[in-house]
């Protein structure tokens, strides 16, 4: 079955909002540095999607946000595609994370944090391009084995 959930970068003064995963128990993410997203809800399209999530997740309602691409995971036996968007405005006020901590990261310091492998990769082209694409991500123990990107 496919999972679908949204990702977001929100972007501020040439950084991007992270979240520090710190705080679940059993968290898959536990000890990365991930963009604000989730779970995509039935009833929901990925823009209602990103906006729900990072108000749960920040405190904050963004106010102008575009689709940069999606993302295919394939991880042992789970398929995941997630709906990639990038953040330049938003209002409200940064509020504490039941899931991490949040932090402002300069974007010439992300590639340096714990990222999951895959999330290297997409950020590359988030952080340098303002193209859409598309990403196939593989991994196999919580390891990346192949990857390919799709542009248009």
């Amino acid at each position: 079955m496919l999972k679908k959930t949204t990702l977001c970068y929100i972007e501020q003064d040439n950084q991007y909002l992270m979240l520090y995963r710190n705080k679940k128990k059993n968290d898959v993410n536990q000890g990365k540095w991930i963009g604000i997203g989730g779970h995509m809800d039935a009833e929901e399209n990925a823009d209602e999607c990103i906006l729900r999530e990072v108000k749960e997740e920040t405190g904050l309602t963004l106010k102008k946000f575009q689709l940069c691409g999606k993302l295919y995971f394939y991880i042992d036996d789970l398929t995941e595609m997630s709906y990639l968007y990038k953040a330049t405005e938003f209002e409200g006020n940064l509020m504490e994370c039941d899931e991490g901590d949040l932090k402002w990261i300069s974007k010439d310091d992300i590639l340096g944090l714990n990222l999951w492998e895959g999330d290297s990769l997409f950020l590359k082209k988030l952080i340098s391009e303002d193209s859409y694409f598309e990403m196939k991500l593989v991994y196999q123990k919580n390891k990346l084995v192949d990857y390919e990107v799709y542009e248009r």
